[in-house]
């Protein structure tokens, strides 16, 4: 059973970010049967940094959504881009460094990281771009 589903429940109602939301759900229940398969560390860095690259793209796709249809929450939802990139690029430094390892609590922590981001700040955002014609 994966770690996360995906659900009707998570739509944003734009079908390239549902997309680009479901590969990131994918790329995360990826990492997380890698780390109960006792997969080795280079294959398991290697599924951490394709979540981070990524990661990156879709919040480059939804930013650019922001600045061409004039997005009025653009600056908060960025700053919120801004500091999980941070985050996660710091798990990924830190797991290549040898100084992490990949933790249910970890997995836990990506889980409700994509989740609460979709839940709370996404969400936001589906009505306004749909308005303007985008789906």
């Amino acid at each position: 059973m994966p770690l996360f589903q995906w659900s009707q429940n998570l739509s944003v109602n734009i079908a390239e970010i549902d997309t680009q939301h479901k590969r990131l759900v994918d790329l995360i229940n990826h990492l997380h049967d890698s780390m109960k398969e006792g997969k080795g560390r280079e294959a398991m860095g290697k599924i951490l940094k394709d979540l981070t690259d990524y990661t990156v793209y879709h919040f480059s796709t939804e930013e650019k959504l922001f600045e061409k249809y004039g997005y009025p929450e653009s600056a908060r939802h960025k700053k919120e881009h801004e500091d999980l990139t941070k985050q996660v690029l710091d798990i990924g430094r830190k797991y290549n460094a040898g100084d992490m390892i990949l933790t249910m609590d970890l997995m836990n922590f990506l889980k409700e990281w994509l989740n609460n981001h979709i839940m709370q700040v996404d969400k936001k955002y589906s009505s306004y771009f749909n308005a303007k014609g985008v789906k």
